[in-house]
């Protein structure tokens, strides 16, 4: 991912708006993170544990999501579970259900979409090994790291799908 900027970063949200844009709180030293391992940019905001945020090039331009914990979802603290981005297997509560609402009028009236994702949004990492969970290792593949890397790319660009749908033709109106 080629690195970003604060402006970008705030430009690129589609389910939110401008103000709530405005307002959120960005990673701390953006000109450090590890932008070549990067396929999109997520984080967790440290004032309110509920809340992340994921930025990502997808279908040529830049889009930029807010995610919540679902209500009332619990983490797991008993068994494993696996991100439904990266395919990423965690120990104990290292995944959550998150939901983000929908673009548009959609979103306005209260409609998410959800998935299960490594509740530190670090998926680009844990596929290329940069970052560990606590299960002893990672699941072997019969795929390439470039096959995972696509196919978390793929998984993650689905899910932004269902959040913009509708909105690009409510923008066009």
């Amino acid at each position: 991912m080629e690195p970003l900027v604060e402006q970008q970063i705030r430009a690129s949200f589609v389910n939110c708006s401008k103000g709530e844009a405005r307002r959120l709180n960005l990673p701390r030293k953006l000109d450090e993170l590890p932008w070549a391992d990067l396929d999109f940019l997520g984080w967790r905001d440290p004032g309110a544990p509920d809340r992340g945020y994921l930025v990502a090039p997808s279908r040529g331009q830049l889009t930029g999501i807010t995610l919540r914990i679902a209500p009332g979802a619990r983490r797991n603290l008993l068994r494993s579970s696996l991100c439904s981005i990266c395919i990423t297997g965690h120990a104990s509560g290292g995944v959550d259900l998150l939901v983000a609402p929908k673009a548009g009028p959609a979103g306005r009236q209260g409609n998410t979409i959800g998935t299960y994702m490594c509740a530190d949004l670090g998926c680009s990492l844990y596929v290329r090994g940069k970052k560990k969970t606590a299960l002893a290792q990672r699941l072997e593949e019969s795929l390439t790291l470039e096959e995972q890397i696509a196919r978390t790319v793929r998984n993650l660009d689905a899910f932004l799908a269902k959040v913009i749908v509708g909105a690009e033709a409510d923008a066009a109106l």
